[in-house]
């Protein structure tokens, strides 16, 4: 009988020791949203006027997002020694909760931008996320919609 308990009890061990583990939501949060996400195209639209940005080619920009922050860093692939450098960084927590999702701006390189939330649309397919929203700004007349896509390019 003593062998048979030791038996079953090593037997559970060894089973539990070759599950899968898989992914859990943390407090809510959807887990395909966590990596490390890389830019390919944005738009904005303001007024009438749309600008279009591809960021494959003089522009390289990523976002990364953890259980409970997000950062983002972008700059020319000129080094700052184009006619138009580029920089912009900053980062901040964020909420999910279906596709809703909302950045709240704490850190940012233009600091007019810090202490402002932002909320959008995800769409996440296989390795592509999709956000579309409004950024407003009234004290520094920023209203736009901004549509992002992002190629995932770490879990």
């Amino acid at each position: 009988m003593k062998n048979l308990l030791s038996f079953l009890a090593l037997a559970v061990i060894v089973a539990a020791c070759n599950n899968p583990v898989t992914e859990t939501k943390t407090a809510g949060r959807d887990s395909s949203i966590v990596g490390t996400w890389q830019l390919v195209s944005g738009a904005t639209i303001e007024k009438n006027d749309t600008f279009i940005t591809d960021y494959t080619k003089a522009r390289s920009f990523i976002k990364v997002i953890n259980a409970t922050h997000f950062a983002f860093m972008g700059h020319d692939l000129t080094k700052g020694k184009d006619s138009v450098p580029f920089y912009s960084s900053g980062g901040g927590t964020y909420a999910l909760l279906d596709s809703n999702y909302t950045e709240h701006l704490q850190y940012c390189s233009d600091r007019a931008w810090e202490g402002n939330d932002f909320h959008f649309t995800i769409r996440i397919q296989h390795d592509t996320l999709v956000q579309q929203g409004l950024e407003k700004i009234d004290s520094i007349g920023v209203n736009r919609i901004n549509i992002e896509k992002y190629v995932k390019v770490l879990p």
